[in-house]
């Protein structure tokens, strides 16, 4: 991302600012009602989903905060710690395998790899008081992929819009898992807020419930998704948020729960979590298994493939 030193600045409406956080290359999108802060360094993660008149942010950051993929963990490597050491928690993008590691035609790939580690570039699609954009770009390193994500504000709506494109840049068909990982926690996530989905999509009551801490950790794979949509709400507050993504490019969606009960590596017992994750492949158990099982995304040769999503703030039973 170049800093535009003679780029016009304000404070008002929507806006936009290039700045350095911890270390890395980030923008912050901005309205009169939400503060979203990407960072293009890593992964063009979301790091900060910040619902302005509560002071909420809604995706939670992990006790050891940002961390730069730059920076070598001293302990020994693998490919599970590849994601795990530099996990801020937040919203991150999986492609092109989902889960644990997994050899795909040949190419190694690690933990949630491989985007979700690598620096993207950034220039600024739209920059006025009514509007603004900023469009990230990177290319996958094992397997020929590219992949271009707007973020967008609009003045006065607390919704965060999303589009991208993922194109296979090779002659040959390819499978891929492709997902969101959108994770929510403090200060947002208690014990006793409602989780919604729309109706036909698979979901075992159970998981309408946010459990208590200590709960065991699980996780669920939910599908018959018409309507790309999920509502998780604070019922005390009135306060939650509404994502709604193309079901037919994501069919599925992951619901990850870790509520406290890993008192072991890697949470020590200090997580407390939900991730609610739109998701092309299934299980958890890498790409691999995901191809055999048929739950893959199929690309063609050169094929591009659109995908949109959008994440609203609901405060009082309506969209802000």
């Amino acid at each position: 991302m170049a800093y535009r030193r003679h780029r016009p600045a304000r404070n008002w409406g929507a806006r936009l600012h290039e700045i350095t956080w911890f270390g890395m290359r980030a923008v912050v999108l901005e309205n009169e009602l939400l503060r979203v802060t990407v960072l293009a360094d890593k992964g063009g993660d979301v790091a900060e989903f910040c619902f302005k008149p509560r002071d909420m942010d809604f995706v939670w950051l992990a006790p050891d905060g940002i961390r730069n993929p730059r920076d070598v963990a001293g302990g020994a490597g693998d490919d599970v710690a590849a994601f795990l050491d530099h996990y801020e928690g937040g919203w991150q993008e999986v492609l092109p395998n989902g889960g644990e590691p997994s050899t795909y035609r040949g190419a190694a790939l690690a933990q949630h790899g491989e985007v979700a580690g690598l620096p993207w570039d950034v220039e600024i699609a739209a920059d006025d008081p009514s509007e603004v954009a900023v469009r990230l770009t990177v290319r996958a390193r094992r397997v020929p992929l590219r992949v271009v994500k707007t973020f967008r504000l609009l003045s006065g709506e607390a919704e965060l819009r999303v589009d991208e494109e993922l194109t296979n840049e090779s002659g040959v068909g390819l499978e891929v898992m492709w997902g969101h990982h959108i994770v929510f926690g403090a200060p947002f996530l208690r014990p006793g807020h409602r989780i919604r989905f729309p109706d036909g999509a698979a979901a075992d009551p159970g998981l309408a419930v946010v459990p208590e801490r200590g709960a065991p950790s699980d996780i669920h794979y939910l599908s018959g998704f018409r309507d790309g949509r999920y509502e998780i709400i604070d019922p005390d507050a009135a306060l939650g948020l509404r994502v709604r993504w193309d079901a037919a490019v994501l069919p599925d969606l992951w619901v990850w729960r870790e509520l406290g009960a890993i008192r072991e590596a890697p949470w020590w017992g200090r997580a407390y979590v939900v991730g609610l994750e739109p998701f092309a492949g299934r299980p958890t158990e890498g790409l691999a298994e995901a191809v055999r099982n048929g739950s893959a995304l199929a690309l063609r040769p050169h094929e591009t493939r659109p995908l949109w999503l959008r994440a609203a703030v609901i405060e009082g039973g309506e969209t802000r």
